[in-house]
């Protein structure tokens, strides 16, 4: 029987996003590379949140094709009736044995035997914190000792290493995000305390699922983390021309290749996986008793308040297995040594130097964002309607507002900390909020933290939108850091960062902000991105959050091959947009600063002008 596809409704509410059949083999022809069973002649499988057993079937298909000697015992678990209906018909049909289980895997796991299992193969259900709800993520994270952000992919992952038996095998697909987020900080922990990842395939924005779902395969075996674990990653590549072999042909290649799937061409990238890299300033290393004996002008501009800051010169990278709030990524000899020379030359991050702040975010923006205020009725003060940049409006260097787009601001500008304005002081404003307070209102989360009903999430400081700053979009394909200086609100779709912040002087301020311009717009910086960061999304858009952009190198801003670098940003935001030419000396002038004349090697050709 075919596979039954699950709506969009039912995707988003419960997770279901069902394994193509391609995506099943692959992953169970992997996974059994591994697998050894417990005694003589018998697997014992398990899919702890089966679907339609898309994934068994392809475990059975590979275990009856290059073992025809083993036995399997499968056992699925699912709380679907109707996708068990249709594993049970399957299986029938295929006269494949199978325990097919309706139950909360999450709530039946403490009744299954330590060691139950040879090989566990899954696609957990994605289940984003706001649709289990709060009472739920807290229970969840109580029981299985998680923290932070969590989906229903992370309990599901923390029952599995005990089900295992020693030398068992996990064959996990997931979305990506776990790899560099914060969020999947769970994930990567548990990967690592009992389990040894030995393959795993970045499938990027190869769009195996109809879903918008960007996949991982983690392949784990049961035993103390070894590293070696090899790691292989797919993403489109414009204008590259591809070879003659399949995506999944090439996923197995120990060289990295080009490839066309569905009409697009992907880059196969193949190297090591490196659970975290951390830069190590020379402050850490002279604490090691490896002083590099580099010092600091006492002119440089002063790190941010409780971060640690390097000493000039002379970092490095190291790999922190054990500490799994640091992404992971992949790496091999000649980017390790790209990235050595890069930290070398690292003053500081730009989180060491600026504080990174997202824009606005109102959760009614029907509400609170118009480019039509003359057309509402009542229409509220003009002194509430605040400019607002959007990424829209962004490109490398200058902010170009291309319509005008407003935001109802109800907050005390001059003060620093949140303070909402007094509605009888602006009738208006309060007849058109009231005319929305259903809507308004209706969002409980802000009111039970204690907000107005009229307030915004999301305000951040007020007194600092009149300040010069920095404006880079969230989603893109290439930085497009810009200089403002209009005074208008950033809404939620860009990060900030404020010029005061940078330094208590003007001028100081803003060289180091035209300084963190030209290595973020540069190539180098966006090179440096995808080997660090590696956060990209469809089509090769990225995330430029807080927690990547803060990775960012700078060179030492006191030194003369920086001053060049931010002579020339000077003359980019001050004077005429930089052409080819412009661009290819800025990417000149930056590597020179940190000391790396050549490319990045290894990687596909980007551009990202």
């Amino acid at each position: 029987m075919a596979s039954e596809v699950p709506t969009p409704r039912d995707r988003k509410r419960q997770g279901r996003h069902y394994t193509p059949p391609a995506l099943a083999r692959f992953l169970a022809h992997r996974l059994l590379r591994y697998a050894v069973p417990a005694r003589a002649g018998v697997l014992r499988v398990l899919d702890p949140a089966c679907g339609d057993g898309e994934l068994l079937f392809a475990v059975h298909a590979e275990v009856t094709a290059r073992f025809p000697d083993i036995r399997l015992l499968l056992t699925g678990y699912d709380l679907d009736a109707k996708a068990l209906a249709i594993a049970r018909d399957r299986a029938a049909v295929a006269g494949i044995a199978g325990r097919w289980r309706r139950a909360d895997f999450l709530a039946a796991e403490a009744r299954l035997a330590t060691g139950s299992f040879d090989v566990v193969i899954t696609n957990p259900p994605y289940v984003r914190t706001q649709q289990l709800g709060g009472s739920t993520a807290q229970l969840l994270r109580k029981q299985f000792g998680l923290y932070g952000r969590i989906d229903l992919t992370h309990p599901f992952v923390a029952t599995l290493p005990r089900l295992l038996a020693t030398g068992g095998v996990l064959g996990l697909l997931c979305a990506n995000r776990f790899l560099t987020t914060k969020a999947g900080a769970n994930i990567r922990g548990l990967l690592l305390a009992e389990l040894s990842p030995v393959e795993l395939y970045d499938l990027g924005d190869t769009k195996l699922f109809a879903a918008a779902v960007l996949p991982a395969i983690t392949i784990a075996r049961r035993e103390s983390y070894r590293g070696g674990c090899r790691y292989v990653s797919a993403y489109e590549a414009i204008g590259q021309c591809s070879g003659g072999k399949s995506l999944f042909e090439a996923l197995t290649d120990e060289r990295g290749s080009i490839v066309e799937h569905n009409g697009r061409t992907f880059v196969i990238q193949v190297g090591r996986l490196v659970t975290g890299r951390e830069p190590v300033t020379n402050r850490d290393m002279r604490a090691a008793g490896t002083d590099s004996g580099a010092s600091t002008s006492a002119d440089d501009p002063a790190p941010r308040a409780g971060r640690s800051a390097g000493t000039g010169g002379a970092g490095r990278y190291v790999d922190t297995a054990s500490e799994p709030q640091a992404g992971w990524r992949m790496s091999h000899e000649a980017v390790d040594s790209w990235l050595t020379r890069v930290s070398a030359a690292t003053w500081r991050t730009f989180g060491d130097v600026a504080r990174i702040r997202v824009g606005v975010k109102t959760t009614a923006d029907r509400v609170f964002i118009s480019d039509r205020w003359a057309e509402a009725d009542p229409c509220p003060e003009p002194e509430l309607l605040l400019a607002l940049i959007t990424h829209r409006d962004l490109a490398p260097w200058r902010v170009s507002r291309n319509r005008d787009l407003r935001v109802l601001y109800p907050y005390e500008l001059a003060c620093a900390r949140r303070t909402p304005i007094d509605l009888a002081e602006f009738p208006r404003a309060a007849a058109y909020l009231l005319a929305n307070k259903e809507t308004l209102a209706g969002r409980r989360y802000l009111v039970e933290s204690g907000r107005a009903w009229f307030e915004i999430w999301v305000p951040q400081r007020p007194h600092l939108w009149q300040e010069p700053k920095l404006v880079f979009p969230d989603i893109s394909d290439r930085p497009r850091f810009a200089l403002d200086r209009s005074g208008a609100v950033v809404n939620g779709d860009c990060y900030w960062i404020s010029l005061p912040d940078l330094a208590r002087a003007p001028a100081e301020a803003t060289r180091l902000a035209y300084l963190l311009m030209g290595v973020a717009n540069s190539a180098l910086g966006l090179r440096f991105y995808d080997a660090v960061c590696g956060n990209r999304l469809y089509s090769g858009r990225r995330r430029w959050i807080t927690q990547y952009v803060s990775r960012l190198p700078l060179p030492d801003p006191m030194a003369a091959r920086s001053t060049a670098v931010i002579d020339l940003v000077r003359e980019f935001v001050e004077g005429c947009p930089p052409d080819p030419a412009a661009y290819a000396e800025l990417d000149e002038r930056v590597a020179s600063a940190f000391g790396v004349r050549d490319r990045l090697p290894d990687g596909p050709d980007t551009d990202h002008r």
